[in-house]
């Protein structure tokens, strides 16, 4: 059951790394953050909106200008949301790691307390134990924003409420080379 109403207090957790990529593989495209955040929110209170990155350009930038990643970070910062950055981890035999599942998870218990309803833009079924203990364990509305085609059915099932974001308008802006 799904139950919205305007007095409800959103908080936004967003696995940029798992949206980001969806939408380049799948529609050779970037995502529209302002318009996700505008749509899954709708007439709500927006409380705090989180975005997880992570940092691969790691070593120093000897003209001092803006890299591509940074000015990304600069233009979600410009949406109003709020950044969490980690770097890249490298490997000795060249393996790479950049995963923010645990403190997305903590920041989204941690905030619990202050919102209504929790909303996780991510298609990655390793959130299946958070969404239980949010509505089960702290009775919060949970709901997932994350394009259809790569995410987990479980994610899906779990959540109060499913946003397909691939049927957001203006969700979607065409990659420039």
């Amino acid at each position: 059951m799904n139950t919205t109403h305007s007095a409800q207090r959103v908080g936004i957790f967003i696995d940029v790394q798992n949206i980001y990529h969806s939408a380049k593989n799948l529609y050779q495209a970037r995502v529209n953050f302002q318009e996700l955040i505008k749509f899954a929110v709708g007439k709500r209170v927006l409380i705090r909106s989180v975005a997880y990155v992570v940092k691969s350009d790691v070593g120093e930038n000897e003209n001092k200008e803006m890299t591509k990643e940074e000015s990304f970070f600069e233009a979600l910062r410009k949406t109003g949301l709020e950044l969490r950055l980690k770097d890249l981890q490298v490997f000795a035999g060249g393996m790479k790691k950049a995963d923010w599942d645990v403190g997305m998870a903590v920041d989204a218990i941690r905030m619990a307390g202050s919102v209504d309803v929790i909303i996780l833009v991510t298609g990655d079924g390793d959130f299946v134990p958070l969404i239980e203990y949010l509505k089960w364990g702290l009775g919060k509305q949970v709901e997932v924003a994350a394009f259809s085609r790569t995410t987990s059915g479980k994610l899906k099932e779990t959540a109060d409420r499913f946003i397909e974001v691939e049927k957001i308008p203006k969700i979607l802006l065409k990659i420039r080379n």
